[in-house]
C-alpha cells in the first residue's frame, strides 16, 4: 500500500495517526519533494475522475492565475497538478488495486482494516 501526500498537511496527519494506531503497513510518498509524475496522475484521473482529484478549496487553487483556472479541464488539470502539487487532494491511497482520495475515517476502516 503507497499513501501519497505531504506530510505537513493537516487531513495527511490525521491519515498516517489512523493507519499507525490500527496497524496498517504502508509506504508514504511525499510528493512535495519527490513529485508525482503526469501517468500517475492520468491513472488516478481514469479511476476517480479528475475533479475529484484536483483540490480547489486550498491556496495555491486561488493563487493561479484566472486565465490557469478558467476553462479547466482533465489534461490542463493534469499538468497543474504535475507542476503544482498543492492542488492534489490528500491523501492519495493506492491499495490492492483500489485508489482511496481524501480521509474518511469509515471508507478507509471498511477498505483498509
Amino acid at each position: 500500500m503507497v499513501v501519497y501526500g505531504i506530510p505537513g498537511c493537516d487531513t495527511v496527519k490525521k491519515a498516517r495517526r489512523w493507519l499507525r494506531e490500527n496497524s496498517v503497513e504502508h509506504e508514504f510518498h511525499d510528493y512535495k519533494k519527490a513529485g508525482i509524475d503526469a501517468e500517475h496522475l492520468r491513472r488516478w484521473a481514469s479511476e476517480v475522475g479528475w475533479e475529484t482529484l484536483l483540490n480547489r478549496r486550498g491556496t495555491t487553487w486561488r493563487k493561479l492565475d484566472e486565465a490557469e483556472r478558467e476553462g479547466i479541464n482533465e489534461a490542463r488539470a493534469i499538468v497543474l497538478m504535475a507542476e503544482h502539487t498543492s492542488l492534489i487532494k490528500r491523501p492519495v491511497v493506492e491499495h490492492e488495486g483500489s485508489l482511496l482520495v481524501g480521509f474518511i475515517e469509515k471508507e478507509w476502516a471498511e477498505m483498509l482494516a
